[in-house]
């Protein structure tokens, strides 16, 4: 199986397990222990989704080939 339909799979997942949460806080919780757990689920489902879009991101800007251009070099006629 290509790595990238993995990754989109594992995203989905996150994604839903973050939605889990905010249904569950949205019908309320019973302490604030369990409201605090809560959101620490969620905040570290949102990390791991943003650090796999930074590697992402990462990758493809190594794999993207094209022309440099220097702006700071620019000839100038006087």
């Amino acid at each position: 199986m290509d790595p990238l339909v993995i990754i989109g799979k594992i995203q989905k997942r996150l994604k839903q397990e973050i939605d889990l949460v905010a249904q569950v806080m949205v019908e309320g919780v019973d302490n604030h222990d369990k409201y605090k757990y809560l959101v620490g689920q969620a905040q570290a489902y949102g990390k791991i989704l943003q650090e796999i879009s930074n590697l992402l991101e990462e990758k493809e800007q190594n794999e993207q080939k094209g022309t440099v251009i220097d702006i700071n070099s620019r000839n100038t006629k006087n």
